[in-house]
């Protein structure tokens, strides 16, 4: 059953990720947590194995067809984000789980009143 329940998280990660951009932080992390009681490490960490095959290809696809890719960039996102995520990913080990939930939380909350308020 739970495997079932996973495949529809993400299929709604997914669905969010392809219309919007996001699916991970915003949609399998709180799930995962919340959901499916997994500590705030292990639904980060599941989170970004989600990320290591082509997960992303068919929406990439469509952006790209319509010329909404920037593929002059992609490489150089990749390379900061590669390294980027090797080091958040050894500074965030030693953080508390509830700790990491407020800094989660904060981040998103920053995130989402800066796209609400700004014009």
């Amino acid at each position: 059953m739970n495997q079932l329940l996973f495949v529809l998280l993400g299929l709604a990660a997914g669905i969010f990720g392809g219309m919007m951009g996001l699916g991970g932080g915003v949609i399998i992390i709180p799930a995962l947590v919340y959901l499916f009681g997994f500590s705030q490490h292990q639904a980060q960490g599941t989170s970004l194995a989600v990320m290591l095959p082509p997960i992303t290809l068919l929406a990439v696809w469509q952006y790209y067809v319509k010329g909404h890719v920037k593929l002059d960039i992609v490489g150089f996102l990749c390379l900061g984000f590669l390294f980027g995520g090797l080091i958040g990913a050894n500074f965030v080990q030693g953080i508390s789980d509830p700790m990491l939930k407020r800094i989660f939380g904060g981040a998103l909350l920053l995130v989402s009143l800066r796209i609400i308020f700004s014009k």
